[in-house]
């Protein structure tokens, strides 16, 4: 598919334009962090106002191509809303399925980092072993491999993400989500970094000291207090917009 250069605004509600911007950020950001797997992996955003709809980034494009024009607006049933785009079947299945089984999610994250996949083959999973992990812990569950992700497959994807916003995909890689774009990023963040840390320190091959059980309860109930108060992630978020302002980059287009 040849990807075209996209700068004018569609024709869509201020409210949409706004989250593809925001979307579109994510994708340039994750670029920047190396949380990327060539064209694939994925990222999304339930459009606001709007019945069973959401956006995803058009299948073949990289990270640092995406822009808020180049998104593709899907429904829960894979019809393509507007122009007529490529998308990644496996992608629409496991973001359909998340939407559909958790109406309080907005943004969903997937992710295929040499960490994240790395935990998610250990027969341990995420262990409290830093604390990066204890920021996390207490929302991570995980999902049993189905292969690449079909359309039989969205309701077990579903089921896995009805009580855990953090889903340790094994075999396969990551999943966050969010109320917010800022919320499911903060998320995949720290999981991201909570398995390289793991990974680094399995890969030292010394003995594993384990945070204690009275320090990992205290800690993820001051994690769950704080998402709570319902600022989770906004801070960070407006600093990494300011860094792709200082960047340049064409993101909004």
């Amino acid at each position: 598919m040849t990807v075209s250069t996209i700068t004018k605004q569609p024709k869509v509600s201020q409210a949409e334009w706004d989250l593809r911007c925001n979307l579109a950020a994510l994708y340039r950001i994750l670029d920047h962090l190396r949380m990327t797997d060539l064209i694939y992996t994925h990222m999304s955003a339930r459009v606001p106002d709007e019945q069973n709809t959401f956006l995803i980034n058009r299948y073949g494009d990289l990270f640092d191509e995406v822009t808020a024009s180049s998104l593709v607006k899907m429904d829960f049933d894979g019809n393509v809303i507007g122009d007529d785009k490529r998308f990644n079947m496996a992608g629409f299945n496991i973001h359909s399925g998340v939407y559909m089984a958790r109406p309080d999610i907005n943004c969903v994250m997937h992710t295929h980092t040499r960490a994240g996949i790395a935990v998610a083959i250990s027969a341990r999973g995420l262990l409290p072993i830093s604390q990066h992990a204890l920021s996390v812990l207490d929302e991570v569950g995980y999902h049993e491999y189905g292969g690449p992700g079909t359309l039989e497959e969205r309701e077990d994807v579903g089921r896995s993400c009805g009580s855990a916003n953090c889903i340790i995909m094994r075999n396969h890689g990551l999943l966050t989500l969010g109320e917010t774009i800022p919320m499911a990023f903060k998320r995949m963040y720290y999981l991201e970094l909570a398995c390289q840390i793991q990974s680094a320190a399995v890969a030292g091959g010394e003995p594993l000291v384990m945070i204690r059980d009275e320090i990992v309860q205290a800690t993820s109930e001051l994690a769950a207090a704080r998402r709570a108060s319902g600022v989770h992630g906004e801070l960070e978020w407006e600093s990494l917009l300011r860094m792709l302002d200082r960047q340049g980059l064409d993101y909004r287009c």
